[in-house]
């Protein structure tokens, strides 16, 4: 339990570090914030909303952590961050106990370790989205998934109910699927897979009344939901991002064409050696030395099938984003602990890595994270103009629809943002009552070549992570 605490702490402390100062990045994670600040707003714990419309993006789950870390620590960047910090700190520590059950201690510690320093994980734990808590469930279903294809005595009813890794499988595909949706449910095909392989598919115990129970917890949610929304949250949050995103390419996520999807079909393959930064570089060695072992243990079986299935998966997808695969980055941390010692590689190298990639962590959150803190133009537009900012207030955009403008000035402002064409500023700006609108510097004489002397003014230069572009933007307020 001591190293269960020590490991857990250790991702704690180097995940959190930094999150403070760093403003939400667009576009994401703005839009997960503002919808938990709206769910608050609107006390509406069923369905999720972001800038007064719908947002049916993702399931509940990751919006219900945001918003009770919110109730707790109050509204900041930390506070929806936290979910991501503690669902990642968490998976660690289930991966250690996972390993340590599985394969040896020292498996199970250098898998929490690895998993924790790789780079995706490094920098999708610090983000207010989705991904880690799907993680820790996903995590949690392949261990105790691992644990009922053990041999045992066979169980019977009512004994089959008491047994806690029943209970763990399904609860884990139940709540990862609130948190991010059907791909929580690989473990049941890994689990299924290695049973049929090993004639212990039986090892499920009671497979339909678990398939039931997990139906039945994400209805409790679900079906209200979907009569609420007259079914548009079915439609979009599955239609949309989930079969849109496997047949066609959303946001630009991916490339036309079929040959463009060919071309992209070992995307991951290759991303892995960034994405799994530095660990990646044993990678290699250890698939070269286990590529043709005779009578593969039944751990590695089970870790390369899980690996293997979100790898082809996402592949196969048109949809193509780095973090896609890094769900299956706790079984690949595991394999490469657990097996990696068998090709004689020294210990050495693994302390080394470690040791560097933790530096490089600590350095990033206490130095590289201020330094670019200010290049985040809405903020930086939110912290001059915020004394004129008045609770009826509505506001405009002009060539700069950013979530975070959202969820910057709705810290006081509580009318809703307006993205619009340049034919329309003028008229927005002229109609009655309090209001702002953000621009490129370069466009106001030619939109509002007229602006009034009583309007406020503040101007901020800075960089568009999204797109990857230098932004000059001004505000201009309308203050009666």
């Amino acid at each position: 339990m001591r190293r269960f605490v020590a490991i857990c702490l250790f991702a704690l402390a180097l995940h959190g570090v930094g999150t403070w100062a760093l403003p939400l990045v667009d576009r994401d994670e703005p839009r997960f914030a503002e919808a938990t600040r709206e769910m608050l707003e609107r006390q509406d714990f069923l369905v999720p909303y972001f800038n007064h419309g719908y947002r049916f993006d993702k399931p509940i789950l990751i919006y219900w952590c945001q918003a009770a870390s919110v109730m707790i620590l109050g509204e900041s960047e930390f506070a929806v961050r936290l979910p991501s910090i503690l669902a990642a700190a968490l998976t660690a520590g289930v991966l250690y106990l996972f390993g340590r059950r599985a394969a040896s201690e020292s498996a199970g510690i250098w898998a929490a370790l690895i998993f924790t320093t790789s780079l995706q994980t490094l920098v999708h734990a610090k983000m207010a989205v989705a991904d880690f808590v799907l993680i820790l469930f996903m995590t949690s279903a392949s261990w105790a998934g691992w644990e009922l294809l053990q041999p045992r005595e066979r169980v019977e009813p009512p004994r089959w109910l008491r047994n806690p890794w029943w209970w763990m499988f399904y609860l884990s595909l139940a709540l990862g699927f609130l948190a991010k949706g059907p791909i929580a449910w690989l473990p049941l095909v890994g689990v299924v897979w290695v049973g049929v392989k090993g004639a212990s598919w039986r090892a499920l115990v009671r497979p339909v009344a678990g398939v039931t129970l997990v139906l039945l917890l994400v209805g409790l949610w679900g079906v209200p939901a979907l009569l609420a929304t007259h079914g548009e949250f079915f439609r979009i949050g599955i239609g949309r991002h989930v079969v849109q995103r496997s047949v066609g390419t959303l946001e630009g996520h991916g490339a036309a064409g079929w040959l463009g999807y060919a071309a992209l079909l070992p995307f991951y393959f290759l991303t892995v050696f960034a994405s799994f930064f530095p660990w990646s570089w044993f990678l290699p060695r250890l698939v070269r030395s286990r590529w043709k072992v005779a009578g593969r243990p039944k751990l590695e079986t089970y870790l390369l099938i899980g690996i293997a299935l979100n790898f082809v998966i996402f592949s196969l997808i048109r949809t193509k984003l780095p973090h896609y695969t890094l769900p299956c980055f706790p079984l690949l941390s595991l394999w490469l602990s657990a097996y990696i010692p068998q090709v004689e590689l020294s210990l050495r190298a693994f302390r080394r890595t470690l040791m560097v990639a933790t530096g490089t962590a600590i350095l990033a959150g206490w130095v590289f994270i201020p330094l670019i803190a200010p290049l985040f133009p809405s903020e930086q537009l939110y912290r001059q103009a915020e004394g004129w900012l008045r609770p009826e207030m509505e506001f405009a955009s002009l060539d700069y629809d950013e979530p975070s403008l959202v969820w910057c000035f709705r810290r006081k402002v509580h009318g809703w943002h307006h993205p619009l064409p340049p034919g329309e500023l003028a008229a927005f700006m002229a109609n009655p009552g309090p209001r702002f609108c953000v621009l490129p510097t370069d466009q106001i004489p030619r939109v509002l070549p007229d602006i009034p002397v009583s309007w406020k003014s503040c101007r901020t230069v800075g960089f568009n992570f999204v797109h990857g572009r230098h932004v000059d933007l001004t505000l201009l307020a309308k203050i009666q």
